[in-house]
């Protein structure tokens, strides 16, 4: 056997190693979850992809659905470190991200002002009802989110790793509420929808939060590991074809595009932009890891767009009066825009990109 060829062998157990790993991180992950939490896998597998892409979640659902404690369970579950804000009309920008106090020395009597952390700065943020406090106090996550990193008074500083924030809405509630600007909404990486259990998964519910309380989840994950674990995901291979795959979904829900479907133009304002197609990959990657793969299909792609997309399709008045949603724009687009075909892969490898 030549020296390249058992490089290559070594290399591929390697990848099967770690995979395995990655599936059984996260089979004992939804156990010791599900100790705590009834159903709702969908939602824990989304914040499980998002974690593993290193992107942000925004939760939307009625109160009452478990979505605090899903996020404390889960952060119990990799030994991460927690913080809540509850959002409110007279929070400030420094009530999350720290502020200046002023100090003074015993001993010498010299004043100096001293930083004094905010609740950002941990590894998993709740920002529960984000859009009850204004605009201004919610673009202090804008940095945190993008950079993770907080400047205060001309003085960066960087925030730990891994750091996840997930942010609870509820669609029902509008009045002393602050829509999210397109540019917040933009950060997160998924809109994950937390819906009402079904009948039996609410018989369990009942059954096990009105006797005993529930033994608290077994750490399965720490921090370096979680870090290991998303090194993997970027490390994933993908093809042009997924690339390109990814890049015209988001080009298709632009109504100034050329591409851009007839529905498209007729009920959207706005479409994705470019962070929409990076987050289409990382969560397609995420998946895949998950999944125990390392080929990335366009099966995973369309797995996440609804996720990544339906908060980033601004539709118009036409489409409100016509009870066309974000949600059925991308529903429409799945089914409108095709795979890549050979002649648009010559034409990428041909320089026109």
């Amino acid at each position: 056997m030549s020296d390249e060829t058992a490089t290559g062998k070594s290399r591929k157990e390697k990848v099967e190693a770690l995979l395995e790993k990655v599936a059984s991180a996260r089979k004992m992950l939804l156990e010791e979850v599900h100790k705590v939490i009834v159903g709702q896998d969908d939602v824990i597998e989304a914040l499980l992809t998002a974690l593993l892409a290193q992107g942000h979640c925004l939760m939307v659902g009625v109160p009452g659905l478990a979505k605090t404690l899903m996020v404390r369970t889960l952060s119990q579950a990799l030994d991460l470190s927690f913080k809540r804000i509850q959002f409110t009309p007279d929070l400030m920008p420094a009530d999350i991200t720290g502020t200046d106090i002023l100090e003074e020395d015993p001993a010498t009597r010299q004043r100096t002002y001293k930083f004094v952390k905010g609740p950002v700065f941990t590894n998993i943020l709740l920002a529960d009802e984000i859009n009850r406090t204004p605009p201004k106090t919610q673009a202090a996550l804008l940095e945190a989110m993008q950079e993770y990193r907080v400047t205060a008074s001309g003085k960066t500083y960087d925030l730990p790793r891994p750091f996840f924030v997930l942010a609870t809405q509820n669609p029902i509630e509008q009045e002393g509420t602050y829509p999210l600007p397109e540019a917040q909404l933009d950060r997160f990486m998924f809109e994950v929808w937390v819906d009402y259990p079904g009948r039996g998964e609410e018989l369990e519910i009942l059954r096990s939060t009105t006797g005993r309380l529930p033994e608290p989840p077994l750490v399965v994950l720490e921090a370096r590991q979680v870090l290991e674990l998303q090194a993997i995901v970027r490390s994933v291979p993908v093809s042009d074809y997924i690339l390109l795959y990814a890049a015209d979904l988001a080009r298709a829900s632009r109504p100034v595009e050329e591409s851009a479907p007839d529905f498209v133009r007729k009920y959207v304002t706005w479409g994705a932009g470019p962070r929409a197609g990076q987050y289409l990959v990382l969560g397609a990657k995420a998946r895949a890891v998950l999944d125990g793969r390392v080929n990335v299909s366009a099966a995973d792609i369309r797995a996440v767009a609804p996720l990544v997309l339906r908060h980033r399709i601004f539709v118009n008045f036409t489409a409100d009066s016509e009870g066309v949603t974000p949600e059925k724009v991308v529903e429409m687009l799945l089914e409108t825009v095709p795979e890549p075909g050979e002649k648009d892969l010559k034409t990428l490898s041909g320089g026109n990109r």
